[in-house]
């Protein structure tokens, strides 16, 4: 079993998150004691309310009593594990609340006291409380026949301090970021172990968009892309708070942002990104999402950075030197993407180690990979909108060089001709895309407007050349309709 505890404020968000449905498969008000709304989230700002007398912005003492999925307690188990720690936290008779939570299967207590007491109108002391957690956690192991979980402050006998886990505040803030703290205890003990002094720290949180900040209470913060808050010296394996101050003597905490500066600057940043992310993919048509997928394959089926670059250029991509340092993606359309936050799994360590066949001064810059795409756009464009044309209309002179100078046609003459010719006219008017005039009966045209009828000497020119080069077919079904002519006179 496990309990977690500690004095705070804000009962009035603290109420409703008690009764949010969220992640949280079934909620079970078990007690309220001791105020006068019914109501959970009523109940718990009641009580905070009671210490703007008590001159404490802590009023309220929130503790959480975990047991593993399969050590399922009863209600009168419940009851017996708030009183054992109320009793111990010296908050007994004090108004309280109880609910159960059900996530994921497994059942978890949230029990929430009033710190102040009102014969004195001050807050009841706090002192030494992970001692006490543990101190009823054991014994209600012992009495409810559970498994014994290993402490950091009591009954340790001879074994090394475990691992701290995280507070409830850490896990609402990975729900709520995404980042959860073993995600950047990895990070961080990974750099950590990768630089050597508190400047190259820093340079290698910002490739990761994360900004080294100076904290409220503690020398140096690092605060997420997301704006979540982590302490350096709780997120390093190994490393104490003199291992970090000694690493980090070249870093004038008074020359980094605060954490509330810092957050700020992560929400522009965000902001920022979310509008790169939606320009990148209006341009491109490569939404973030899909180049992860896509860098991911590549990563897993290459096994050095020239394999990753041949796999990129068959893609039509090109891979570039970043601006500020590390390895960048340009997709054809001039979208940029950052190999260290699209190939899910790769540290910033696992491409430089992968990528050390390659020299990034011999790969182009953002803005020359960028100008090189559009060329290749553009020549694309180009081919396909010839292709489109020849497909369409295939060009004249081509036409007419196809056809061998031998097989050419003699000039026609007489009725034949003139047929021949009023065809050339009718595929010369198609091809200019000419609509025919309707016919006039020639004894209703005047020679003054059979003149003006007439076509341009350009256009003439250009009949009387088809004309000549009409194939002998032509010539041959336009003797044919002469001879059609001439019978149906004669009948």
């Amino acid at each position: 079993m496990i309990i977690k505890g500690k004095s705070r404020g804000n009962g009035a968000q603290l109420g409703k998150y008690l009764v949010t449905q969220g992640k949280n498969e079934h909620i079970r008000v078990i007690e309220v004691r001791g105020v006068v709304a019914e109501d959970v989230p009523g109940a718990v700002y009641e009580m905070d309310a009671l210490s703007l007398g008590a001159r404490t912005e802590k009023g309220l003492y929130h503790a959480q009593i975990n047991a593993r999925a399969e050590e399922r307690l009863t209600d009168e188990q419940w009851a017996i594990a708030v009183d054992r720690l109320e009793d111990k936290l010296g908050l007994t008779g004090q108004p309280r609340v109880v609910v159960v939570h059900e996530k994921e299967g497994r059942e978890h207590c949230h029990v929430v006291w009033s710190r102040i007491d009102l014969d004195r109108m001050a807050a009841i002391s706090d002192s030494n409380n992970y001692r006490k957690h543990e101190e009823v956690a054991r014994s209600l192991e012992k009495e409810f026949g559970h498994e014994r979980v290993q402490g950091a402050h009591i009954e340790r006998e001879g074994k090394e301090r475990p691992a701290r886990t995280p507070s409830h505040s850490e896990m609402l803030q990975a729900d709520r970021t995404g980042v959860s703290p073993a995600a950047a205890r990895a990070l961080m003990t990974e750099l950590w172990r990768e630089t050597g002094n508190g400047q190259e720290f820093k340079q290698a949180l910002e490739e990761k968009w994360w900004v080294l900040a100076r904290g409220d209470r503690r020398d140096f913060v690092a605060i997420d892309s997301a704006g979540g808050s982590h302490s350096i010296t709780r997120r390093i394996d190994g490393a104490k708070a003199a291992d970090v101050r000694e690493r980090f003597a070249d870093i004038d905490p008074a020359s980094l942002p605060s954490v509330a500066e810092a957050k700020k600057l992560q929400r522009d940043r965000q902001d920022e990104r979310w509008v790169q992310a939606a320009m990148e993919t209006d341009r491109s048509g490569v939404h973030p999402k899909a180049a992860t997928a896509s860098m991911t394959a590549l990563w897993n089926a290459s096994h050095n950075g020239k394999t990753f670059q041949a796999s990129l250029e068959q893609k039509w991509w090109v891979l570039a030197r970043g601006d500020r340092g590390g390895f960048v993606a340009i997709d054809s359309a001039g979208g940029m993407h950052n190999l260290a936050q699209r190939i899910q799994g790769a540290t910033g360590a696992d491409i430089r180690q992968r990528f050390a066949d390659i020299d990034p001064r011999s790969l182009p810059s953002v803005a020359e990979a960028r100008k090189l795409q559009q060329e290749r756009q553009a020549e694309r464009t180009q081919r396909a909108g010839a292709s489109a044309a020849g497909q369409a209309r295939p060009d004249a002179g081509h036409a007419r060089a196809s056809v061998k100078p031998s097989e050419r046609a003699a000039p026609v003459s007489g009725k034949a001709g003139a047929v021949a010719s009023r065809l050339a006219g009718s595929v010369f008017s198609a091809l200019m895309g000419e609509t025919p005039a309707p016919k006039e009966k020639e004894s209703e045209a005047s020679p003054d407007t059979k003149s003006e009828g007439m076509p341009s000497q350009h256009r003439q020119d250009l009949m009387r050349q088809l004309s000549r080069e009409i194939p002998q077919e032509t010539e041959r079904d336009a003797g044919y309709e002469v001879d059609k002519g001439r019978e149906r006179s004669r009948g």
